[in-house]
């Protein structure tokens, strides 16, 4: 999956880069040379069919004007990768059909009505067969986990299945229940799949795509390889191992991996479990979902905050902003691949948890989060410079990070998205033309 969102930063060198990219890996000439590893990449004779996720309805393409109005980014995204490669992918990887498409960040139908409408428009416009287009929708906000019948029907025409979001839908349970001071979460790393609440909606998913005849898709494991300690890469993989193993046993027909190095595990697991079979839509109905209820969906996350889980938000959410400043979206750190969505689930828990004054009371500590989070900031700075080194500190954009992820950890009113207000950091209204080849 080409990302365009969660795993962007979207500079217009990014998103025009981006483009070409995707361009020539359609036309199956892309090549990278890794000049610090001495490697060339370039496409196998067989090749995985490439999803691109466009952003989400909430974010602008502020580079380009409408009516004097910043651009949808999903719109961009969608219409110049649709617009220059349709035609090709059909011929090459579609098989009469496509291109296909993830669609994030959706809480509602409605806004599966808009995509299909701009499916419609576009398959009109190519003149290709009206359902050409399909698409997967993540399922990563309360909201639309209320409504996964309805978005299916909206989108019937170009509907492949529906996908656990789970890192999004976590930050989305905090920030729709952000007035709820009885919904406070524990430490991020305690808020798995087997919390009661997460397990309901991932059945629930697999029940609704089974009952409708398309996937249901699991979600992404974020861990990545760790090489120079054998010990706990072992560890890293087993935790893939048992994540892909509850997922396939519940009934999910495919699954999401950050890293390349965790497919060959994914598949084998999948595989001693399906066989040969595509998926598991006719053989795994989940009927005992039918009974779970509002309360299943809601029910409270269980678990402790810590001052190390405290100390673990701060410096992941700081390094993540920094990067994502400087043009990368996706982060490796301290072992897992970090998004976006990892990145906010840091943010809105530490902000949840200074609206209400929380005790950290797994450690034995006692102190509330509001006593201790100005001084937690100062020291997780000083370490991560020891981690970075001077140098990389110096140069990069730690304290302007620092400075953004605190206002919003601190501020009386959860602001939307952490990316929003970076957004404005990276514009460039005059960028260098990097979109020749389109």
């Amino acid at each position: 999956m080409a990302d365009f969102e969660d795993a962007l930063s979207p500079s217009w060198e990014n998103l025009m880069r981006g483009q070409i990219n995707l361009k020539d890996a359609v036309e199956g000439t892309i090549t990278f040379n890794d000049k610090a590893r001495n490697r060339v990449y370039k496409l196998n004779n067989e090749i995985a069919r490439l999803f691109v996720r466009p952003r989400g309805w909430h974010l602008p393409e502020a580079h380009i004007f409408i009516d004097g109005e910043p651009a949808t980014g999903c719109l961009v995204d969608f219409g110049l990768y649709f617009y220059h490669n349709y035609a090709n992918f059909r011929n090459t990887q579609g098989q009469g059909f496509g291109p296909f498409f993830y669609l994030p960040k959706m809480e509602n139908s409605r806004e599966a009505k808009i995509w299909n409408s701009v499916f419609d428009k576009a398959e009109k416009m190519a003149g290709i067969e009206k359902g050409s287009i399909r698409a997967t929708v993540l399922i990563e906000t309360l909201p639309a986990v209320f409504q996964m019948d309805e978005i299916l029907y909206e989108l019937r025409d170009h509907s492949v299945g529906l996908n656990c979001g789970r890192w999004d839908y976590i930050f989305s349970y905090v920030k729709t229940f952000q007035g709820h001071p009885d919904r406070l979460l524990p430490d991020r790393g305690q808020v798995g799949m087997t919390q009661h609440f997460m397990r309901s909606y991932s059945d629930l998913l697999i029940r609704t795509c089974h009952r409708r005849g398309v996937h249901a898709m699991g979600g992404m494991a974020a861990q990545i390889p760790i090489r120079d300690d054998p010990t706990a890469n072992e560890a890293a993989f087993e935790l893939v191992r048992k994540d892909k193993q509850r997922e396939v046993k519940a009934g999910h027909d495919g699954t999401w991996a950050a890293h390349p190095g965790l497919i060959k595990t994914c598949m084998e697991v999948f595989t001693n479990t399906m066989g040969n079979s595509p998926n598991q839509i006719e053989t795994v109905k989940r009927d005992d979902a039918s009974n779970l209820t509002e309360d299943d969906l809601l029910q409270r996350p269980r678990g402790v905050r810590t001052m190390e889980g405290l100390r673990l938000n701060t410096r992941v959410g700081i390094q993540y902003l920094a990067a994502w400043l400087t043009g990368s979206g996706s982060v490796p750190l301290y072992n897992l691949m970090e998004d976006a969505a990892t990145a906010e689930i840091s943010r809105v828990q530490i902000w949840q948890w200074l609206k209400y004054g929380v005790e950290l009371d797994g450690d034995g500590l006692g102190v509330r989060v509001n006593h201790v989070f100005g001084r937690v900031v100062e020291e997780e700075m000083a370490r991560i410079e020891r981690e970075v080194g001077k140098e990389k500190f110096k140069k990069g954009m730690y304290k302007e990070a620092c400075k953004i992820f605190t206002r919003q950890c601190t501020a009386s009113t959860l602001d939307e998205f952490l990316t929003l207000d970076a957004y404005n950091y990276i514009v460039i209204h005059h960028p260098k033309d990097v979109s020749s080849k389109l």
